[in-house]
């Protein structure tokens, strides 16, 4: 390990996964510690070794950094944060085995899971994370910041890292110009978001809609608002079986995000993450987040068959793009 964190040298931290969010992480970083960061593309590294990392919107920054996609390459680091889709969480643990045993992983993905794939492939400490924060990747090197909400994160249940780490690391955010705060105990956190996702990324998945007036709308039987909020009421029962007190109001939490959209423009405007990938005809993250749901329900016995029904539609539908015409 290198001394990051301690006050005597800056931390040393890689980023794993370059979409929009790890952009966001790894350029804003650059201002306050030596980052690296792993690509899945040779290109991709190539590009931001020669061009860096150019940010607009909520922050108008130029970063410079390190890139590499053959993890080998990597020094021991401080801090790793696993910003790759929810999909690729197994082979970035793969390609980090064996590497900085003594470095704190930060796993922010959407849904449940993450943190127990990178325990099992090393020793790391393990901080869980979500994000609110979101742009838009234009190029390798050209992410535009649309939305600057703060990165909840905390110790793991799995492993978790010693006491002062988890604000150290949300300090560390902070200090970099982005929103960030640690809880003690960040489930109540994570199911808030688990649960607005397994409802907005799933109907939006299934309706082509982005998350727009019609996951409010309640006045005539055949809204959607209907269904998103009888689904909203299956996970917080779940979250109540499991002992989880949620920190937001999912329902809420649906109900701002719309009303952002309304009044914040074009770049409020949310497109999920799901619907986003069935456009592209790419494999969804709905395993590690409707399906992690339903898995929980069944867990505490408590019944959700509309998760169940929306897990098999999606899963359905991702089905459909190699079908036969």
């Amino acid at each position: 390990m290198t001394q990051g964190g301690d006050g005597r040298q800056p931390w040393r931290v890689v980023v794993a996964g370059v979409g929009a969010i790890g952009s966001l992480f790894a350029a804003h970083l650059t201002t306050v510690a030596e980052v690296w960061v792993l690509t899945r593309r040779a290109e991709h590294a190539a590009h931001l070794n020669d061009r860096g990392i150019e940010v607009s919107g909520k922050s108008v920054l130029h970063s410079t950094l390190r890139a590499t996609n053959d993890a080998r390459e990597l020094p021991p680091c401080d801090l790793v944060i696993v910003a790759t889709k929810a999909n690729d969480v197994e082979a970035v643990a793969g390609a980090l085995k064996g590497h900085s045993d003594e470095a704190v992983v930060m796993t922010c993905q959407n849904g449940l899971g993450a943190d127990e794939i990178m325990a099992e492939a090393g020793p790391w400490p393990v901080l869980s994370a979500v994000t609110f924060m979101s742009g838009t990747k234009h190029d390798d090197g050209h992410i535009e910041y649309e939305l600057d909400a703060p990165t909840w994160l905390g110790p793991s249940t799995v492993r978790p890292p010693p006491p002062r780490m988890p604000e150290a690391v949300a300090a560390l955010l902070r200090d970099s110009g982005l929103h960030a705060e640690a809880f003690d105990d960040v489930r109540p956190a994570l199911w808030s978001k688990l649960i607005f996702n397994a409802t907005v990324n799933a109907l939006s998945a299934l309706t082509g809609l982005p998350h727009d007036v019609h996951f409010r709308e309640e006045t005539h039987m055949t809204d959607l608002g209907h269904l998103a909020h009888q689904l909203v009421e299956e996970g917080q029962a779940v979250a109540r079986a499991a002992g989880v007190k949620l920190f937001e109001d999912p329902w809420e939490m649906n109900l701002e995000a719309v009303r952002r959209g309304e009044t914040g423009g074009s770049s409020y405007r949310h497109l999920p993450s799901m619907l986003a990938d069935v456009r592209a005809r790419r494999p969804t993250e709905v395993d590690f987040i409707t399906g992690a749901l339903v898995r929980e329900g069944q867990r505490h016995a408590v019944p959700v068959p509309l998760h169940l029904a929306m897990w098999r539609l999606v899963r359905a539908l991702e089905s459909s793009y190699t079908a036969e015409p």
